[in-house]
């Protein structure tokens, strides 16, 4: 019985030990990422000179001279669309520095850079209006009041 009871114990040690691991090692790739690339850990964004890690969502670009990790693009790159750049998907690296090799991949893909066409993930969201914007109503096709803007009349009554 103390056999039984020691071997259920290992077990539970074990599968407790690999589902850490998985969960450790798994990042959740963003849905503007390429899709087909689950596996990877970085793509670099030529068109703004920045990496991404996917592992932990954030951004890796050159400050002055200092890389930087942040969550956002910083507002230098506020218009530009993730969804509609190209991502070099990082393949050949697993390290925590892939600006390691910055010079190489700036020298492969220049701003500009397009290879294989590819494929979101997810959809591009949509846009929402700002608060305090109103788009105009499109109340359907206006209606005849019966005469040409040709007559000069323009719909008004023109009393002479």
């Amino acid at each position: 019985m103390k056999k039984l009871g020691l071997a259920l114990v290992l077990l539970m040690g074990m599968l407790s030990h690999a589902q850490v691991s998985i969960n450790v090692n798994i990042g959740s790739p963003p849905s503007w990422g390429p899709q087909g690339n689950d596996d990877s850990r970085y793509y670099y964004l030529p068109d703004i000179d920045t990496y991404y890690d996917v592992n932990q969502s954030q951004f890796i670009y050159d400050n002055n001279g200092a890389w930087v990790r942040v969550n956002r693009l910083p507002s230098r790159y506020r218009n530009y669309d993730l969804y509609d750049g190209y991502k070099v998907v990082i393949r050949d690296y697993k390290g925590n520095t892939p600006y390691s090799y910055h010079s190489r991949h700036r020298a492969s893909y220049p701003k500009g850079y397009k290879g294989q066409p590819q494929k979101n993930r997810g959809n591009k969201p949509e846009k929402k209006d700002k608060p305090g914007k109103h788009k105009p109503q499109k109340n359907g096709p206006k209606k005849s009041n019966g005469h040409s803007d040709k007559d000069g009349n323009h719909g008004h009554d023109n009393h002479r």
